[in-house]
């Protein structure tokens, strides 16, 4: 046991939980409009609580014990064999308790979750969208957990044992729910009065504050997933910091020249870009390549919430594939580039190794893909049998916090 690795990596798990709520929930809340910002903080909130649940009881079992290529077993359900009260023993993981370890892995795992309902805002039922978490967090979610991360020497996990890159979530995270978002877009439909009415955010000061704090939160996301308080998290901790301001520069200068302005929700957009792009490089790549990243996706990434999105014909109300889907695809493919010596990296020793790595991470990008798409598609038609995956349409006109929770954000 090592008191300033497991210091660090409970500073890291509130970082990584305060992503999610406040974070990602007010970065949420302010893009949509005022009738509907209670009902995103609660999806939000919600999803995120069922995977920190379904993650004690089975996720953290099936992703990071010994099994096949694609599921762990069930030897640590209920995180048993943690610790032992009759004698005051804790199971260790490395330098950390293994409780410690599997709960900074309970943050993720919940605001992956969360991140997909920006996709599918102000017009989803909330039991519907509880339905729907519970089955893509058990068969996507935890399997692609386990094939990216899980190291063994017998039972590796599928995309670990070909070498797959991703240092926090590339794949597993921002691939993973940017493509359950598309796909619960196409599912769900349009919004009422989409293309057609105004639906401009009702409070870019929030969104601000919640992009902030996704910001400040990310150095436990990236920097955490070192797992000690080492030389590497601190690689991963400038990586974090450059990459981030080189998109926001990125986002900002390249919709000032398409659009004449420079935006606040421009700004705010760059940063989540850039955050999103490093994470599965953080602590694989040097300081110049993290800064090539972020221009990368700040550049991309602007491209994905308005070409690709009109070439997609899909309302993803809050762009979580054209940034989440499109940045994480970029920094996955760029870490198997920057990750060599050549370039600054800490990883391959030749150039020549290159492309192969950029193989291994475009299969790891492909795979999630077509995994994560196949079982959300699955997941919203069951959600839709149980409960109705969508509000009736004069319930989403006038607004879903009434209507659905019976609350309203403000009082004139």
């Amino acid at each position: 046991m090592d008191k300033a690795d497991i210091s660090w990596m409970l500073v890291s798990t509130l970082l990584v939980l305060m992503m999610a709520v406040p974070g990602l929930a007010l970065f949420y809340g302010g893009l949509v409009r005022s009738k509907n910002v209670l009902s995103v903080l609660m999806q939000v909130m919600g999803t995120f609580v069922v995977g920190l649940v379904l993650w004690f009881i089975y996720g953290y079992s099936l992703a990071f014990t010994e099994g096949n290529s694609f599921f762990g077993g069930f030897s640590r359900v209920f995180f048993s064999g943690m610790f032992s009260p009759a004698d005051g023993k804790y199971g260790m993981s490395g330098s950390l308790t293994e409780i410690l370890f599997a709960s900074f892995q309970a943050t993720f795992a919940g605001i992956t979750c969360a991140l997909i309902v920006g996709s599918f805002a102000e017009r989803a039922r909330f039991s519907a969208v509880l339905v729907f978490t519970v089955i893509w967090f058990t068969f996507a979610y935890v399997p692609i957990a386990h094939m990216v991360w899980f190291a063994s020497p017998t039972a590796p996990g599928l995309m670990n044992a070909k070498g797959a890159l991703d240092f926090a979530g590339g794949t597993v995270v921002h691939i993973n729910a940017g493509i359950a978002g598309l796909v619960g877009a196409y599912v769900i439909g349009k919004r009422v009065g989409y293309g057609r009415e105004a639906m401009q955010p009702h409070n870019l000061p929030m969104t601000m504050i919640g992009a902030s704090l996704l910001w400040v939160g990310w150095f436990g996301f990236n920097a955490g997933s070192s797992l000690m308080a080492n030389e590497q998290a601190t690689l991963a901790f400038f990586n974090t910091m450059i990459a981030t301001a080189a998109a926001v520069l990125a986002w900002v200068f390249t919709e000032w020249a398409i659009k004449g302005k420079p935006s606040m929700l421009g700004a705010a957009s760059g940063a989540v870009a850039g955050l999103v792009g490093i994470t599965p490089a953080a602590g694989l790549v040097g300081m110049v390549g993290a800064f090539v990243i972020g221009i990368a996706a700040g550049v991309i990434c602007v491209w994905g919430v308005n070409g690709l999105k009109r070439i997609l014909k899909a309302d993803d109300a809050l762009d979580v594939f054209g940034v989440h889907g499109v940045g994480g695809i970029i920094g996955a493919l760029l870490t198997g580039v920057f990750n060599a010596q050549a370039l600054g990296g800490p990883g391959l020793k030749t150039a020549a190794e290159i492309g192969g790595q950029v193989w291994v991470q475009l299969e790891g990008v492909l795979l999630t893909i077509v995994w994560s798409g196949v079982v959300a598609w699955i997941a919203y038609k069951i959600a839709d049998m149980v409960c109705g995956l969508r509000v009736p349409e004069d319930v989403e006109r006038e607004g879903l916090d009434i209507t659905c929770h019976g609350e309203s954000a403000y009082h004139s």
